[in-house]
């Protein structure tokens, strides 16, 4: 089995949602059905149906989670040594060199990305580029839209 790279806040919110899946939604649901159940006739009871239904997202959220964190490779960039090159973990700062538009981005696992809080995918085409490059390189990404030129403006271990 391949280990996956995440990173330690990574780690920490998918733990938080195994304990909140499991020590509370898990419990609830099962209430729920026990609930359902106790109203009769089961195959017309839209109530247990969707008590079962929720049951069955929890126990699979539980199950991908549990694997997610079973292959993780858990990385803290503080703990690396600060080479001043982008590695995975690092936030990047960058600027479109046709638009002048600054950016940055936190380069995580693949289950931890969210381009809308700033955190790129180490498989993503950006991060790619980006991998072992320094502060001031001219980096090419290769998009969907054609080729942009991003100057790396920071490099930061956080």
């Amino acid at each position: 089995m391949n280990k996956v790279p995440m990173t330690v806040a990574g780690e920490k919110r998918l733990r938080k949602e195994l304990e909140e899946l499991k020590g509370e939604a898990r419990p609830r649901v099962i209430a729920a059905i026990a609930e359902a159940r106790e109203h009769g006739d089961l195959k017309e009871n839209a109530e247990y149906h969707a008590a079962r239904e929720q049951q069955g997202f929890i126990e699979g959220r539980i199950q991908e989670i549990e694997g997610k964190l079973s292959n993780a490779q858990v990385i803290d960039v503080k703990k690396l040594p600060q080479t001043g090159k982008v590695i995975f973990g690092v936030t990047v700062g960058l600027i479109n060199l046709e638009t002048d538009e600054e950016v940055t981005y936190r380069i995580v696992g693949e289950d931890e990305a969210d381009i809308k809080a700033g955190r790129i995918s180490v498989t993503s085409p950006i991060a790619r580029a980006l991998i072992g490059k320094e502060e001031g390189d001219v980096v090419v990404v290769r998009t969907p839209g054609g080729e942009v030129e991003y100057e790396i403006s920071s490099v930061e271990h956080l």
